[in-house]
C-alpha cells in the first residue's frame, strides 16, 4: 500500500496511545494517532457526550486528511471506536483500505464490565486484572488517577455502543490478539468475519493484552499487510 494513505491508530479505553509507539516509530510519518475528545488540549478531562460523539470526532479527523485510503487500528476500547468510524466513513463514501482490530472480540460478543465503568477505582483494578503492571508503570500517581478516570469515562461511552446500529464493512477487516489475552479468545476475534463483507483474516502473536503491539514481530507483520493491501 501507498505508504501515503497511513495507518490511523486509535487508543485503548485510558490510553494516550504509548501502546503503539513501537508501532508509530517502525512505520513511519504516515502513521497517527486518533485524538479522541477529552484527551488533548483545552478540553483535557472533558469526556464526549456520547459514544457517537467520539466516533463523529474520529471520522472527521480522518476526513480532514489529504490522503485517502488509510488502514483504520484499533486496539481494545479502541477497536470499537475504529470500527463504528470505519462504518460512518465508508457510509460518507470515504474509502477504508482495511480495519485492523486488535484485544478486541467481536462487536456481538462486547460485555462493558459494569464495575470498572462506575467509577476510577474499578477502572484501575480492570485495567491491572487485563493488563498487569499497566499502572504500575504510570510516570506518577497523578497520572494514574488519570489513566484511571479516563478508562472509566471511555468504558461508560462503550456501554452505548450498539453494533446492531451498523452495517456490514465493505473494507477488510484483520483481527490480532496476544495468546495470554484474557479479554480476547481465537473464537471471538474469528468472529470479526461477520462485520465485513470484505476480506477476513486473524492472528495470534505471544504475548498477553497489549504487550504484544510493542513486539518487533507485529510490527513487521504490520508492514508486510499494509504491503499486501496495495
Amino acid at each position: 500500500m501507498n505508504d501515503a494513505r497511513g495507518t490511523v491508530f486509535f487508543p485503548g479505553a485510558g490510553s494516550f496511545g504509548s501502546e503503539f509507539q513501537p508501532l508509530v516509530d517502525a512505520l513511519g510519518p504516515a502513521s497517527w494517532l486518533v485524538r479522541y475528545p477529552g484527551r488533548y488540549g483545552r478540553d483535557f478531562g472533558v469526556p464526549a457526550a456520547s459514544f457517537d460523539a467520539v466516533v463523529r470526532a474520529c471520522a472527521e479527523q480522518l476526513a480532514g486528511r489529504p490522503a485517502g485510503r488509510p488502514v483504520l487500528f484499533g486496539h481494545s476500547y479502541g477497536a470499537y471506536v475504529a470500527y463504528a468510524t470505519a462504518a460512518r466513513l465508508e457510509a460518507d463514501g470515504f474509502e477504508v483500505s482495511a480495519l485492523i482490530t486488535a484485544g478486541a472480540c467481536a462487536p456481538g460478543l462486547l460485555e462493558v464490565p459494569e464495575g470498572a465503568a462506575a467509577s476510577p477505582s474499578g477502572a484501575a483494578e480492570y485495567l491491572e486484572s487485563v493488563d498487569p503492571g499497566i499502572l504500575a508503570d504510570a510516570p506518577s500517581d497523578d497520572w494514574r488517577e488519570i489513566v484511571a478516570e479516563t478508562a472509566a469515562q471511555d468504558l461508560r461511552l462503550l456501554g452505548q455502543f450498539d453494533p446492531a446500529a451498523f452495517t456490514r464493512l465493505g473494507c477488510p477487516v484483520l483481527a490480532v490478539r496476544g495468546e495470554a489475552d484474557p479479554l480476547t479468545s481465537d473464537t471471538g476475534t474469528a468472529e470479526w468475519a461477520h462485520a465485513t463483507d470484505g476480506a477476513f483474516a486473524r492472528r495470534s502473536f505471544p504475548g498477553g493484552h497489549s504487550d504484544f503491539l510493542r513486539s518487533p514481530a507485529c510490527a513487521s507483520w504490520l508492514r508486510e499487510t499494509r504491503e499486501t493491501l496495495g
